[in-house]
């Protein structure tokens, strides 16, 4: 039976889980990384972020089960607006996971951090993740023209956007 879906703070013991997505190509390509990143270096990103205000990341769960990343990062409070990313574990996809965690990230960046845009930037190819965030209300701001180069060829990327008001004013 499913239970909702948490976005909890990531701590240090889930590294290795966000170690696993960062090495899997099927994940990164669609981050435009390269899937390669040592656990240790992982760990040092962590420890020396910790501080950073800028960026919040959590781990989304149901009933204790990891089942994705989501952050908020860049996060500029003059303008209060931060770049939203997730990654859903490749044995987790298929299951409305993201679409529902997105909605959490949105609900926590409008109503916690007081935001007023979360934007994002998604290969155009990944038609899915195209069709989760416009599920999810997000707009296409604009196309960038070969702007990543994934496995050999450059792809094109859209900027898509939500604003604070389209969040809570959807039916």
């Amino acid at each position: 039976m499913r239970q909702e879906l948490h976005l909890r703070v990531m701590e240090k013991d889930d590294l290795e889980f966000l170690h696993q997505l960062n090495n899997d190509p099927n994940v990164m390509d669609f981050w435009f990384e390269e899937p390669y990143m040592s656990l240790e270096k992982l760990k040092d990103f962590y420890e020396k972020n910790l501080e950073n205000d800028r960026h919040r990341q959590f781990i989304l769960t149901e009933n204790g089960e990891k089942i994705g990343f989501v952050g908020l990062f860049s996060m500029n409070q003059r303008d209060r607006n931060a770049e939203f990313a997730i990654m859903i574990d490749p044995a987790q996809q298929g299951k409305g996971y993201a679409k529902s965690a997105t909605r959490l990230a949105l609900d926590y960046a409008f109503s916690r951090l007081n935001l007023h845009k979360v934007y994002l930037i998604v290969d155009k190819a990944n038609e899915k993740a195209v069709h989760i965030y416009e599920k999810a209300g997000f707009q296409v701001e604009g196309e960038l023209k070969e702007h990543f180069y994934v496995n050999g060829t450059y792809h094109d990327a859209y900027s898509m956007y939500m604003l604070k008001d389209a969040f809570f004013n959807r039916g």
